[in-house]
């Protein structure tokens, strides 16, 4: 009993936390970054907030929250332009991947970029609305070819099914057009914290472990639906037995 209870105010502390600090940077960010030019508007934001999740990373490793390894992303710093294209277990992923880059755009759906909290922060930094499709490709590719790398989830959403959801085309489209590879990167986790279908204030079982490595680097793609499949065969062959597998399976289960 006395175990969930810290769980439960370990869970609400570090998430109030986050909600200060992104509303806290929100508000210096808007008001120091909004004159200046959009290159370095846009870099100074991206940089800034690398470092501010990377500094709530240290809250969940410090409070006993998570055991984290996301050293494997390290070397994508100077890999140039690429698509990285994990899976997306739980919505953490994101804030999570992009402490290891400083000039990663992430493709955001529109629900988020117009989030009150999350919109104007999103904005300033330059990441991309997943929708229209056209729109989506089109700005992909402007990152790509100035050289920043892109964070873009094949899935769609997050994760439903073991060992992925199938994938959408947005992924080998925009490494077609963009004449960029794809960095294959595979999430683990053994706790559905934050999955698809987590109650918002339901605490989860701590410590939760969480890691992050490579897969294959593929080539641009000549065959838009080639790509798709070789990807879901890496996936599936990496993640047959990733530790979410049996959350994925149990919850799959449980539905109608």
């Amino acid at each position: 009993m006395l175990k969930r209870l810290g769980e439960y105010l370990i869970t609400y502390s570090l998430l109030a936390t986050l909600g200060v600090m992104i509303l806290g940077w929100t508000l210096l960010a808007v008001l120091l970054l909004t004159p200046l030019p959009e290159r370095r508007r846009r870099a100074t934001a991206r940089y800034t907030m690398m470092a501010g999740f990377r500094l709530f990373t240290r809250f969940l490793t410090a409070s006993g929250a998570y055991r984290l390894d996301l050293s494997a992303l390290d070397p994508l710093r100077s890999a140039g332009a690429l698509i990285l294209a994990p899976n997306h277990p739980g919505a953490f992923d994101a804030i999570l991947l992009l402490t290891r880059h400083p000039d990663l755009a992430c493709i955001l759906k529109p629900s988020l970029l117009n989030h009150p909290l999350l919109g104007a922060g999103a904005r300033l930094a330059g990441y991309i609305r997943g929708e229209p499709p056209r729109r989506l490709v089109k700005a992909s590719v402007a990152e790509l070819e100035r050289g920043a790398a892109v964070l873009l989830f094949p899935e769609g959403t997050r994760t439903r099914r073991s060992p992925v959801n199938p994938l959408t085309a947005s992924v080998a489209v925009i490494a077609k057009h963009a004449h960029a590879p794809i960095q294959i990167a595979f999430i683990e986790t053994d706790s559905p914290y934050l999955a698809k279908g987590w109650p918002p204030l339901k605490a989860p079982h701590l410590p939760i472990v969480y890691r992050v490595r490579l897969g294959r680097r593929l080539d641009p793609p000549a065959d838009v639906a080639a790509c798709i499949r070789e990807l879901e065969a890496e996936y599936a062959a990496a993640l047959a037995q990733a530790p979410q597998r049996a959350w994925l399976e149990r919850a799959a289960a449980q539905r109608p």
